[in-house]
């Protein structure tokens, strides 16, 4: 093995692989490749904290220490052209070769493009790099009217953010309400109402026709319906694409992502994808899914290295999610599609509950706002494959501890078995 790993995409994902396959023992080359010329940092707090805080800095994943004492050999700003799958090569851009014995691609996603006249006009930004964050930073410090496409979670991140800030803004979603793909309706409405308390204005079921600008930069977006939306800043945040590009030019199997097995390998053994790039069949709910978060990017990072190092494992992490929105702290766990009841726990008006989602008498997953014991216990009690009775759960408070209590039980009896 004496060209070792090579790993593409130095974001969450590629850079918990190089650590892993140290971890793991693993002792030949590992070479990291990104396209940022920046030391590989945290994305989530650039929605927030970061582009509110001129003064703020991008928070490293790992320190510069770390490459260095772990022998991973971090190349900067390079491109990856193509994939020779059958000479185990890489061809980089503006030439050179990198040779693989293992190929791990966590290539993530890019924006969705806003396909409208005026969507190249300066001030029309997106967010998915530091690059973005800092642009958005610097034009917000000069934008009174912000309007935001997209009710999405980064789309309510930022703002939240610039509203608390004092800009004028606007969320325009296409839906009938935010959130559609995220969370149950009652978690949406409860997330409109407490922004639009902030002086969020939120157009749902509205789409844009076209921006406009003058000498170059946005001025307006025009709603379908004409009505006029003063802009000196557009944020779009309108969904995801894989990058999947490479992958596909080299013959691998691409299903809404590069398509792997419960290993994390892809058509090709030898070429691993993970993240936000990689589609596969959940053991959870037994569907194909591509899962966007940190969670899903690092627990698929981990598997990855150990498939390399001969182990057996299929993937079974327990997928969850959490986005900061304003006041409230929204943490998800499990997938909640194909569910047919829910219980409510908590009180709305507090600002703090949970909802609790069933399919017949299984949990299939919780959405809380500002109750993170609620998440925490979902966690364990899914990945232990213990689900509290929907009964218990709507005795409120009591019945939660109560199947707390006989979760802890079980685990107990178990260890002693």
């Amino acid at each position: 093995m004496k060209n070792g790993v090579v790993i593409v995409g130095a974001g969450h994902a590629g850079v918990q692989a190089a650590a892993s396959l140290r971890e793991e023992g693993y002792d030949g080359p590992v070479i990291l490749v990104g396209d940022e010329n920046e030391l590989p940092y945290h994305k989530p707090p650039l929605s927030k904290t970061f582009i509110k805080d001129a003064e703020a800095k991008p928070q490293p994943l790992r320190g510069e220490a770390f490459y260095t004492g772990n022998a991973v050999d971090y190349r900067p700003g390079v491109r990856i052209d193509r994939i020779d799958a059958g000479s185990r090569r890489l061809e980089i851009s503006g030439g050179g070769e990198l040779a693989f014995d293992h190929l791990i691609l966590a290539t993530g996603s890019r924006p969705r493009l806003l396909p409208l006249p005026g969507a190249d006009l300066s001030g029309v930004v997106s967010l998915r790099s530091l690059a973005d964050a800092r642009l958005i930073r610097d034009l917000s410090a000069r934008s009174e009217d912000v309007v935001i496409l997209g009710g999405g979670f980064i789309g309510l991140e930022i703002a939240a953010t610039l509203r608390a800030a004092g800009r004028t803004v606007t969320v325009v979603e296409a839906v009938d309400r935010l959130l559609g793909r995220a969370v149950a309706p009652i978690v949406a409405g409860h997330v409109r109402q407490r922004l639009e308390a902030t002086g969020v204005h939120i157009l749902t079921g509205t789409t844009i026709a076209r921006l406009e600008g003058e000498n170059g930069h946005v001025t307006a977006a025009i709603t379908s319906s004409g009505e006029r939306l003063p802009a000196r800043m557009v944020v779009v945040g309108i969904g995801a694409v894989p990058n999947v590009e490479l992958a596909a030019e080299a013959g691998l199997t691409i299903a809404n992502g590069i398509r792997v097995d419960n290993q994390m390998r892809s058509s090709v053994p030898e070429i691993l994808a993970i993240g936000d790039a990689a589609s596969y069949r959940h053991w959870f709910t037994g569907g194909d899914v591509r899962l966007e978060s940190v969670q899903n990017a690092t627990d698929q990072a981990r598997l990855a290295a150990r498939t390399i190092t001969g182990h057996a494992d299929a993937y079974s992490a327990v997928p969850w999610f959490w986005s900061d929105i304003g006041d409230m702290k929204l943490q998800m766990v499990g997938l909640t599609s194909g569910g047919d009841s829910h219980v409510v726990l908590g009180d709305l008006a507090d600002n703090k509950f949970s909802i609790y989602h069933y399919a017949a008498d299984r949990l299939l997953g919780i959405e809380s706002v500002n109750r993170p014991g609620d998440h925490m216990l979902g966690r364990k009690m899914l990945g232990a494959g213990f689900s509290p009775r929907r009964q218990t759960v709507a005795a409120g408070p009591d019945g939660l501890k109560a199947a707390l209590a006989a979760f802890q039980n079980k685990e107990s009896a178990e260890a002693n078995a």
